[in-house]
Parts: structure tokens; sequence; C-alpha cells
């Protein structure tokens, strides 16, 4: 037999595990943001993204998350003119990661939104849960 109260709580444990995930690789991309290759001329900070995929539960037939993988965005990298630079190649141009900040915010707060509504569903098992042992104990 399948037990709901514990089914919404996997999903749910699912979701904040792929939100704080997607979490980490966001602040990851922001504290890189303004990185500059070690080496004159090298390839800097690469943004890293997040994709996921849903597994159904052949038992239930609920859908879950779960991380795809994990790659690096191919946007080209901005270049930016800083001869004094010591990542500066011949031409005094530097490399910069691909990174834009406002577009990781954005993911940040949705990301942040997700994990809180997972999280939410959590305590509204919790306490269906209570009050199920309430009204088993009048």
């Amino acid at each position: 037999m399948i037990d709901p109260l514990k089914l919404s709580s996997q999903l749910a444990g699912a979701g904040l595990e792929a939100q704080s995930l997607r979490l980490r690789i966001v602040a990851e991309n922001i504290a890189n943001a303004q990185s500059t290759a070690s080496e004159a001329g090298g390839d800097p900070y690469s943004r890293k993204t997040i994709t996921f995929r849903t597994e159904i539960d052949r038992l239930t037939g609920a859908a879950s998350v779960s991380t795809r993988e994990i790659g690096k965005d191919n946007a080209p990298f901005r270049i930016e003119h800083d001869p004094g630079n010591p990542a500066a190649d011949k031409d005094g141009n530097v490399k910069l990661p691909n990174v834009n900040v406002l577009v990781e915010m954005a993911d940040m707060r949705e990301a942040n939104r997700s994990y809180e509504a997972n999280l939410q569903m959590i305590k509204q098992t919790r306490a269906m849960v209570a009050s199920i042992i309430d009204l088993l104990r009048s």
C-alpha cells in the first residue's frame, strides 16, 4: 500500500536536494564572476549550468526530480581591454567569465522560492501526521 504522507515527503526531499544543488551552482558562478585566468591570455572561469530530469516512480506514478548533469555554458567570454592585468594577452585584452550576475540572481531567486515551496510541503505533511495522531488519540 502506498503511504501518501511518506510519498509527499520523499518528493519534497528530492526537490529540496535539487534546488540546494542549484543554489550551490549559482553561488559558485557569482563568486567567480570577476575572476580571470592565472596565465596571460588564458581562459577564465566558465559559467556552470545544471539540468534536471523527471523520474517517474512506477509503483505510484509520482514524478520526482533529480540532477541530469552539471555542465558548462558555451557562451563567449567577455573581453575587456586592461593592459595592466596579469591575465592580459599581448594586445592588452583580458577574458572575463561568461557569468551575468543579473541572470544568476534571477536563478537564485527562483531556486530559493522552489526550495521554500518544497520545505513548506514537508511542514504541511508533518502537520497532517500530527493531526492524524491527535485524532487517533481521541
